[in-house]
């Protein structure tokens, strides 16, 4: 019997680590990471240019950092939570909505379109921040789940004051879009 408790208690603790790996802390910096190839997406009218990107420029703005696999299914399981932040409206003086599509975390041959629809998104909303990771850097660097969705945000220093992996819930989204709000009146 105590064998059996044993297996249970180090098979659940290597699980929750499993469930819970990334390695990022509340009041803490993001670990630092660098995305050199394709990188942040730059719209000049038609024009799509790609610039190296790195997480120190994250600092400056209060932003919410949406991180997911290039699925579909990853990228529309916080869809509501998109909706919300643009029904909020916060002021872009202050706030900035940072995609970091994990390309590399796609459908065998979809990259092209996962691409596509990168330099989409960036062109219906210039104001955001759109960083298209063909190395799964970012993935990497923070210890992020595969085929998954996170959520952080960060303060106006570049500190995470949240973070999520996987669908809010919709409480969870008006305590994201609470917490923003009071960030961008400090």
């Amino acid at each position: 019997m105590k064998k059996i408790q044993l297996i249970f208690a180090l098979s659940m603790a290597f699980f929750s680590n499993v469930l819970f790996a990334h390695n990022i802390q509340v009041n803490n910096h993001l670990p630092p990471v660098a995305v050199q190839k394709d990188g942040e997406i730059k719209v000049d009218g038609d024009k799509v240019q790609y610039k190296g990107w790195n997480s120190a420029q994250l600092a400056g703005k209060v932003r919410i950092v949406h991180h997911f696999a290039g699925r579909t299914a990853a990228k529309e399981k916080n869809d509501a939570f998109i909706q919300a932040i643009k029904q909020a409206s916060f002021d872009r003086n202050k706030y900035q909505t940072t995609s970091i599509i994990n390309a590399d975390d796609a459908v065998i041959g979809t990259g092209i379109f996962v691409k596509s629809s990168a330099e989409k998104g960036k062109k219906e909303n210039p104001h955001s921040q759109v960083i298209l990771d063909q190395q799964s850097e970012v993935k990497n660097a923070w210890q992020l789940r595969e085929k998954e969705s996170a959520v952080i945000v960060l303060d106006k220093t570049g500190k995470v004051q949240f973070v999520s992996e996987g669908k809010l819930s919709p409480q969870h989204i008006n305590e994201v879009i609470d917490l923003v709000g009071k960030l961008i009146s400090q």
